[in-house]
């Protein structure tokens, strides 16, 4: 072993040594590995002359918690030193550092919109009860799905994805919702589908709603888009309702696609304009004769200009 090792490894000892020297007093706050699962306690490595002991009812506030399904060897836990017991092993509570590292968490989670799954304990009346870092939680009933949910009970022993939407400390009230990620994700979904649809695509879409404004026509696969008033025929008219009524079937053309809203034109549609079956079927490339598929940016890759 060469001297510069051996002054590393001499280095190294002597940090480990000062380190479990070091005073753990109660009310400490300290991160330990687990070494040990029992069916009453968890043991910890604290890096300490002592090992740490969380015994099984200061592990969490959840009900559902388990000891055994739930903690794993290796993973690191932060707890809250208790006292010393009788055989020089440092007692910790896990769940009281909760109450006191979690808040920040929980905030941090609220500013950054962050998407976590909880699993549901029980129900109420309003809505169902869940923990997230170790803090009962609520998810009223308006919130756990597009719909208000009458029977909450249903949703006991789901895992649901959620964003926290208040984190009052000072009230010890934390309020979730798993509609607002539901929400998220589906117009996320209907984003990347709109982006998909090439512009230009005819479509047989129904009308769906009427205003003063224009009409709004379902073109398939869930999207709908507007036909504003000015597209809808080529003469003047005061109200869609002159030309169109609810329910109605009409061909309609791609316009614009912009901000995650479509743009449809009747007026704009042509005779000889190839209809689609749903707008995001409508393919983005072209077909010359026997020849491969030719994108538009291929086809104007190969387009040379004279000076």
């Amino acid at each position: 072993m060469s001297e510069e090792m051996n002054e590393m490894t001499m280095a190294d000892f002597e940090k480990e040594i000062n380190g479990s020297f070091r005073a753990v007093n109660p009310g400490d706050i300290v991160t330990g590995t687990v070494i040990g699962i029992s069916d009453s306690e968890v043991t910890l490595d604290l890096n300490y002359y002592a090992e740490g002991i969380i015994k099984i009812d200061e592990l969490s506030n959840d009900p559902s918690f388990s000891i055994k399904g739930d903690v794993k060897i290796g993973e690191q836990i932060r707890a809250i030193v208790l006292r010393e017991d009788r055989n020089g092993n440092i007692l910790l509570s896990k769940k009281q550092a909760d109450d006191i590292l979690a808040w920040d968490k929980l905030k941090d989670m609220l500013k950054a919109k962050q998407v976590v799954s909880v699993k549901v304990s029980e129900s109420t009346n309003a809505g169902v009860i869940t923990y997230l870092e170790g803090i009962r939680a609520f998810i009223p009933a308006s919130k756990l799905a597009f719909q208000f949910v009458e029977d909450t009970s249903s949703y006991v022993g789901k895992t649901l994805d959620v964003i926290v939407i208040t984190a009052d400390e000072a009230n010890k009230k934390l309020v979730l919702s798993a509609k607002d990620v539901l929400y998220d994700r589906e117009k996320e979904e209907r984003n990347s589908k709109i982006a998909r649809i090439p512009l230009g695509t005819v479509v047989e879409g129904t009308v769906d709603r009427i205003e003063q404004y224009g009409a709004f026509v379902s073109i398939g696969n869930d999207l709908q888009g507007l036909v504003h008033i000015s597209q809808i025929c080529d003469k003047k008219i005061r109200s869609p309702k002159e030309v169109l009524e609810l329910g109605q079937k009409v061909k309609v053309k791609i316009i614009d696609v912009k901000d995650g809203k479509i743009s449809l034109s009747v007026k704009a549609v042509e005779e000889k304009d190839e209809v689609e079956e749903e707008a995001e079927a409508a393919p983005a490339e072209f077909m010359f004769g026997d020849d491969e598929p030719v994108t538009m940016a291929g086809l104007f890759a190969n387009i040379k200009l004279k000076k």
